[in-house]
């Protein structure tokens, strides 16, 4: 190797004595109980010789050793012993010259044979030299420990041999081997050579150990050797990964002659291995100006530098300079190409380098794999990875980890499985790494059965192990067991990071269980783990568990929001029942220059379409188009469903119309639209589409095509779609779906065969089935099943007030006044409360709230007394009388009227009438089914007043004109 000297300026000290103040070696703890240095070579010092080269050569050996026939060398070996003349021939040349080729050809098994013959030669058993070449040899072989026997046993040693054993350690991984003996030397004043150098710096790079990095260098600067370049590119690399960049800048810097390419190399590297891409480029430019030839590790050094799609421009400008190069590229700058435009989002370019490539290695495989995998073209990565099958490639365990993750994404458990399998037949499934990715893959299949077994089988578990089967616990909402997990970690003294919390806290969140949050919340604090991140899921878990001052106390402490906060907070109202809130709060996000993303927005819509504030709704879909968003996905369903529970049912077609490629869930949306507006025709005629269109449905699909059957009163439809669900599609029905059953036949007044539905249900029925069958027989007045009904609904003590409500108007109906007390008891005894009857309408662009008997309003007066013209009106021109049936409280008859007048429907229509545009329609939601009175009073207002009417209740959209619902008084 001929090396290049260079002037270097006498700055090198100076750089290491500013990056190091107080700078020298010392030996840790940690070093010498380390398993490998139990043997601390600290003997008597040794004589360091120097020994000469026999010049008689055996050409025989040498000339097979380079065309790498291993086994014919061997033979030639043994049968020149014999036959030789002791005087023509070199034992030591002919052992050097095989153990040479063991090392080149990593033959431990024929260098082990060649070591035993050397054993039976007494002529060389002692020599110094062909012991420093087995070192080196057993190094080169991977058998440190046989490299370690040799050299301990050795009486006399040169530097040679010291720099042997130093490369062993440093070769096999064990960088602290190569410092313990870096160490005995000085003890022993073994002067070091130019080759010992560079082994140590990479040893101490390797450990991340810039003090002893930086001892070596002055070591280097006091014994000459800091004007050799391959001593100089060390140093550079050694700052480099000890990540002191302005280290090796320096160094690079303040060399007078430029012209090694290794240099260059090593500095590009450098920058590269440490994130900092742009000077790392900036150095390849400054490379290309100078003429200086380019070689494969500075393609290599310059690609991985173009570490996102912002660099991609750059990167393929280097694959110009490649091909300018040479036509011919060689393997490790091809899958550098390959990695390149796979970080960058190309992997139509990716492939194509690929596969022009004469030759691909598992690593050539493994990057193109990886980058399918990276990119999110998960089918493409298992297709990938039958092809490398297919072509003769056992896939490693890198190819295994990319096709289980890929197998995750996509939620195919049958494939997982197979891999899983493969990876124990294989060996890996022992591996660390694979352990871990098995169980985020069981996770994301939502199957915990198995991912439990995969993190019980592990021998060896980390951090990242318990936070990922905490995380897919708390995901697949099995609460109680990432709980328990969680205590574990704490009971084995691990530490927890934001991951593991935000995965707990969401398992708060999950199981509603408000005291564990708080434990969290105060947990979070004493750590002092509260990043913004862990503040937003605070906010969430707050809301999730219904306690608003929590949640809104904690929103209001954050100092810096993001639009994660604001969205936290917003969705902490929505969940809570408190659309208003969620919109008046984007007025205040306003104020704070924070940018609503889609997130942010599909929030806002859904608070929107709660309230059925149709212009609010508009205004974020204009909002939406002037911010050039992408109406697709998530944010097409939730304009759809927007529209849709505004009363806009047209709206929704135009938008679903325009969509290009359906999703299953737009479909879902759109089917759902049309039944909330009792157009179950529209609804059915939907799903046949979908299935046309091959696009197979869920169990989603299936609830809101039962939804729309049951509000058209498609009994026969209704049955066959269930039948359909589970023999066509192997769905098993979810209880919410035999409950829309069960409330199509109750609709429809077939009460005795929705019982006998009921009773021969392959599941338990659960309380929205028996709520079903007894909010009909209420309906139709039938007193004797609905008893049976009330009875089975206090049985399985439902914690929804709405069905004790149900129980105690049943009751009501028929008079039993002392059972309504006692439901409504034992109620107030679960701590439940009765959601009062609520109504919003939307009036000059703002959204007004009324719930029974409100005054609260600051335009009361005037309401009551627009209220009391239109039901005099109504009672003199449409015949109107109040049914007082529907109030079910024991008091005297006029107090049932009045109490029917203080409906909060009649309240937001009354100031609807009072402040909209005559002939524009009043859209009014309700949180409450509207009563038969109120539905009443509704149809003659849309006649004797002209007024259409767009309700909107708990079950369905009401559209009252001229005196007629859309429901056709059937709801």
């Amino acid at each position: 190797m001929r090396l290049r000297y260079c002037r270097l300026p006498c700055t090198y000290s100076s750089i290491m004595i500013a990056s190091i103040p107080h700078c020298h070696f010392t030996t840790s703890s940690t070093l010498l109980n380390h398993p490998i240095l139990k043997k601390t070579h600290l003997d008597p010092p040794h004589k360091i010789y120097q020994f000469s080269q026999k010049p008689i050569k055996t050409p025989s050996l040498k000339e097979v050793g380079k065309q790498a026939r291993l086994k014919e060398a061997y033979q030639i070996l043994t049968r020149l012993f014999p036959d030789q003349n002791p005087l023509q021939f070199c034992p030591e040349e002919a052992y050097s010259s095989a153990l040479e080729l063991c090392a080149n050809k990593k033959a431990l098994s024929l260098g082990k044979q060649v070591h035993a013959h050397m054993m039976k030669s007494c002529t060389v058993c002692d020599s110094v030299f062909l012991s420093t070449r087995l070192v080196f040899m057993y190094g080169k072989c991977g058998s440190l420990l046989s490299a370690e026997k040799v050299f301990d046993k050795m009486p006399h040693r040169t530097i040679f041999t010291w720099n042997a054993m130093i490369g062993a350690y440093v070769s096999n991984g064990e960088p602290l081997g190569a410092l313990s003996l870096y160490r005995e030397m000085r003890v022993l004043g073994v002067p070091l050579d130019s080759c010992t150098f560079p082994c140590l710096l990479k040893a101490c790079g390797a450990l991340n150990n810039l003090h002893c990095g930086a001892e070596i260098h002055g070591l280097a600067i006091k014994s000459g050797y800091d004007s050799i370049i391959f001593i100089v590119n060390s140093i550079v690399a050694m700052y480099a990964k000890c990540s002191n960049l302005d280290g090796a800048r320096q160094l690079f810097d303040g060399m007078t002659e430029k012209e090694d390419i290794v240099s260059w190399n090593s500095i590009i590297s450098a920058f590269a291995a440490n994130g900092q891409s742009v000077e790392a480029l900036g150095h390849f430019r400054d490379m290309q100006k100078l003429g200086l030839a380019l070689n494969t590790y500075t393609f290599v050094a310059a690609l991985q530098a173009c570490e996102d799609s912002f660099f991609v421009k750059l990167g393929m400008e280097i694959h110009a300079a490649v091909l300018k190069a040479s036509h011919d590229v060689d393997v490790y700058v091809a899958n550098a190409l390959i990695a390149m435009y796979a970080r960058c989002g190309k992997m139509d370019e990716a492939a194509r380098i690929f596969y022009k490539m004469d030759d691909q290695d598992y690593i050539s495989w493994n990057t193109l794999l990886s980058g399918f995998v990276q990119n999110g073209l998960y089918e493409e990565s298992l297709k990938f990875f039958y092809e490398m099958q297919d072509a003769g490639r056992k896939p490693d365990q890198v190819s295994v980890l990319n096709v289980i993750s890929a197998s995750g994404r996509l939620g195919n458990l049958l494939n997982g499985m197979e891999l899983h399998a493969y990876a124990i037949r294989s060996g890996f499934d022992s591996d660390l790494q694979v352990g871990n990715t098995l169980i985020d893959m069981y996770a994301k299949c939502s199957n915990i059965s198995y991912m439990g077994r995969a993190f019980d089988r592990m021998a060896d578990k980390d951090f990242i192990s318990w936070t990922t089967i905490i995380a897919g616990y708390a995901q697949s909402k099995a609460y109680s067991r990432a709980l328990e997990l969680f205590l574990k970690v704490q009971i084995e003294g691990m530490d927890v990071d934001e991951m593991m919390i935000a995965s707990i806290l969401l398992a708060c969140g999950g199981s509603n269980n408000i005291s564990y949050v708080k434990e969290i919340h105060g947990y979070i604090l004493r750590r002092g783990l509260s990043d913004l991140a862990l503040q937003n899921s605070i906010v969430d878990v707050y809301g999730e568990c219904k306690n608003i001052d929590y949640a809104k106390r904690m929103f209001e402490s954050i100092e810096y929001k993001d639009v994660v906060s604001w969205t936290s907070m917003m969705t902490c109202y929505l969940h809570n029942g408190l659309p208003n809130e969620a919109l008046e709060l984007v007025y205040f996000m306003k104020e704070t220059s924070v940018e609503p993303d889609s997130i942010a927005l599909m929030s806002l819509l859904s608070a929107a379409a709660s309230l059925s504030a149709l212009k609010k709704g508009k205004e974020i879909h204009g909002f939406l188009i002037r911010k050039g968003f992408i109406i697709e996905e998530s944010l097409a369903n939730s304009l759809v469903d927007m529209y849709a529970r505004c009363g806009v049912l047209e709206n929704s077609y135009k938008l679903f119309n325009c969509i290009r490629h359906k999703s299953l869930t737009l479909w879902t949306s759109m089917i759902n639209a049309n039944g909330m507006h009792g157009r179950g025709k529209a609804a059915v005629d939907l799903f046949n589409r979908m299935k046309v269109e091959n696009i197979v449905p869920d169990h989603i699909t299936f609830l809101a095509l039962l939804y729309a059957c049951s509000h058209s009163g498609f009994i026969d439809e209704g049955r066959r779609f269930l039948e359909v669900m589970q023999c066509e599609y192997h769905l098993e029905p979810w209880p919410e779906h035999y409950a829309c059953l069960v409330d199509l036949l109750g609709r429809a007044n077939h009460l005795e065969e929705a019982y006998q539905f009921v009773k021969t249900m392959q599941i338990q029925p659960t309380s929205e089935v028996w709520c079903a069958l007894l909010g009909a027989c209420r309906v139709h007045s039938n007193k004797e099943l609905g008893q049976i009904a009330a009875q089975k609904l206090l049985e399985l003590g439902p914690e929804n007030p709405g069905n004790y409500v149900l129980v105690s108007n049943v009751f009501a109906a028929s008079g039993r006044w002392k059972d309504v007390e006692e439901v409504r008891m034992r109620m107030k005894g679960s701590g439940l409360k009765k959601n009062p009857g609520c109504s919003w309408v939307e009036v000059d662009n703002k959204v007004h709230t009324f719930v029974a008997r409100d005054k609260s309003h600051p335009q009361s007066d005037e309401i009551y007394h627009k209220l009391a013209q239109i039901t005099k009106t109504l009672e003199s021109k449409g015949g109107y009388v109040a049914q007082t049936k529907y109030v079910l409280h024991n008091v005297e008859e006029e107090q049932k009227i009045q109490m029917l007048y203080g409906h909060s429907e009649r309240l937001a229509i009354a100031y609807g009438l009072l402040g909209t545009p005559n002939g524009t329609p009043i859209r009014v939601t309700k949180n409450l089914r509207v009563c038969g009175d109120c539905h009443t009073f509704c149809k003659l207002v849309s006649k004797v007043f002209e007024r259409g009417l767009v309700v909107r209740d708990a079950n369905r959209f009401h559209h009252f004109g001229n005196g007629v619902c859309s429901c056709g008084d059937y709801w």
